[in-house]
């Protein structure tokens, strides 16, 4: 069973990931493995160069994350030609990860962390999506206390996201986190009991 699990900014995915490790799941971090994808001499690493120039290339050889955003924060075809280039080396990356957890132990259970899960349309790596949702407003807050934002950065962020609404609509669980975290924590694991009963996988 591999699950993809999603939300938008602020709403407690990564919470709910580590939670879902708490209970036994091997979870693989999209972003980690994106990081991995832009390392030096990559191919990944090679294409955002030639794309981009060397000024998005460090003083210590790696690809300046903060000046890569310069360029295609605001510019939407710029943000297409990047994430042409690492959405399909992070997909790939990752089901080399999902790949060796199955060859290890086969009943093992996966959650794929991925806030572009969707938008990347890596849906078809996994058996069931999970969104994990919080009211705008909530997420708003916590993300302005988190990240230390004004409210219009936080906005600016969630505004170049999917709405919950556009993520409930793919979804096949969803875990609404607008409350207290203890109620999130609930809500999973009635669905890990059901994913990890006798016969419920489906691959």
């Amino acid at each position: 069973m591999v699950i993809g699990l999603t939300g938008g900014i602020a709403s407690g995915k990564s919470t709910a990931a580590r939670h879902l490790a708490s209970l036994g799941a091997h979870v693989i971090d999209a972003d980690a493995i994106g990081h991995r994808a832009y390392e030096a001499d990559t191919d990944a690493y090679k294409a955002v160069l030639a794309t981009f120039g060397e000024e998005v290339r460090g003083t210590d050889g790696q690809l300046d994350r903060r000046a890569l955003g310069s360029k295609v924060f605001g510019d939407p075809a710029a943000m297409k030609q990047l994430t042409d280039i690492m959405w399909p080396e992070i997909r790939r990356l990752t089901e080399v990860e999902i790949a060796a957890v199955r060859e290890t132990d086969a009943d093992t259970v996966v959650v794929l962390e991925a806030a572009v899960l969707f938008e990347a349309g890596w849906q078809d790596t996994v058996d069931e999506t999970w969104v994990v949702t919080a009211e705008p407003e909530i997420a708003v807050q916590r993300a302005m206390e988190r990240d230390g934002l004004d409210q219009s950065a936080v906005q600016a962020r969630m505004d170049a996201q999917l709405s919950n609404t556009e993520r409930i609509a793919l979804a096949d669980v969803v875990v609404d986190n607008s409350g207290a975290e203890a109620a999130m924590r609930v809500r999973l694991d009635t669905e890990w009991a059901r994913v990890t009963s006798a016969g419920a996988y489906v691959s």
